[in-house]
């Protein structure tokens, strides 16, 4: 039988015939790469429902809050966005707590938790999944090593060990998982043994320009300041051939980056998408030290006419055209 309900949009309230639509994402604090993926998901599906684990209604974009959004227990507590990567152990029973029994399509959607959400048996759930979770997986022995003392090594590996196990088991209530990048398929495949279909992520290319005249006289790094973005290995590049580095972007790393800085290196912070387009343009190329699922923004950098110079693994030999192992050279 078919259902018939209302839903509400800018133009008011309208009838339509149509399956109920839920999108799930784990946190939404800043506007990233993520968060610019999932915003697009959003506009595809314009009626759907949106939950998140915890989030900032002052970060979301304005077609969000078009939507219903609906959150966890935890985005209740005080001052949560200080602290929420620190609530790992609770991600499971926050997930689990959303009631998504009425919907007939579910699409999580993660680099952190997201796709333990629990579904009626007939309902659809597509898992669109950048990597499975770094700090419980491939990257679990270094966040062990940068965990504070003894009792912090042991709260993180007891909590991770009972959340990797979580994590796997839910990779089973997924009837679809979709990767963003070939790279991001072997992991899935290698973690939860599930193949995966990849549909690269989009950018919006026509919001970059090349420069007639680009200044040239500077490197550039647009990017969260998180340990295995690996920004201080283009800082420490930068200071021994004393380079002018701009660094964009904000991060729990921010203050050790700028202790290790020399003088030719400014940082920007956080910056609009008009000021990174203008330093894109501008640049004499994009550095990328890090290893990642994919990377939008050599994808970006190179819509803006400028080179850029990468650690040759992860997604960015998808991305890269003519990148082939072995180029290190500095121009």
């Amino acid at each position: 039988m078919e259902k018939t309900f209302h839903i509400r949009s800018e133009a008011g309230r309208q009838k339509f015939s149509q399956p109920r639509i839920a999108l799930v994402h784990y946190w939404y604090f800043r506007h990233r790469g993520g968060e610019r993926v999932f915003d697009v998901l959003a506009d595809i599906f314009p009626y759907a429902d949106i939950f998140f684990i915890c989030y900032d209604q002052k970060a979301l974009p304005s077609n969000l809050r078009h939507h219903k959004i609906s959150s966890s227990f935890l985005n209740r507590l005080p001052q949560v966005k200080r602290y929420y990567r620190s609530l790992l152990p609770f991600f499971p029973i926050a997930l689990e707590q959303f009631d998504l029994s009425g919907y007939d399509l579910v699409i999580s959607h993660e680099a952190g938790p997201a796709k333990g959400v629990i579904t009626r048996p007939d309902t659809r759930h597509i898992c669109y999944c950048h990597t499975p979770m770094r700090y419980l997986w491939d990257m679990y022995h270094k966040y062990l090593s940068s965990a504070p003392g003894a009792i912090g090594k042991l709260v993180y590996s007891l909590s991770c060990h009972y959340v990797r196990n979580w994590d796997y088991q839910a990779s089973a209530r997924v009837d679809q998982f979709v990767a963003s990048s070939l790279n991001s398929a072997k992991r899935i495949h290698k973690y939860y043994r599930r193949d995966a279909e990849v549909v690269y992520p989009p950018v919006d290319t026509t919001k970059y320009a090349i420069a007639e005249r680009p200044s040239s006289d500077f490197y550039l790094v647009v990017s969260p300041l998180v340990d295995y973005k690996r920004i201080d290995l283009a800082i420490e590049a930068c200071n021994r051939l004393k380079r002018r580095l701009v660094v964009i972007g904000d991060g729990e790393q921010a203050r050790s980056l700028r202790r290790i800085a020399g003088p030719t290196i400014s940082f920007l912070g956080f910056q609009p998408d008009e000021v990174v387009s203008h330093y894109y343009s501008n640049c004499r190329a994009l550095l990328f030290p890090g290893e990642e699922d994919i990377g939008l923004t050599p994808i970006e950098a190179q819509a803006s006419g400028r080179p850029v110079i990468a650690y040759g693994k992860g997604g960015v030999l998808e991305t890269v055209k003519g990148f082939s192992p072995g180029m290190y050279s500095v121009p």
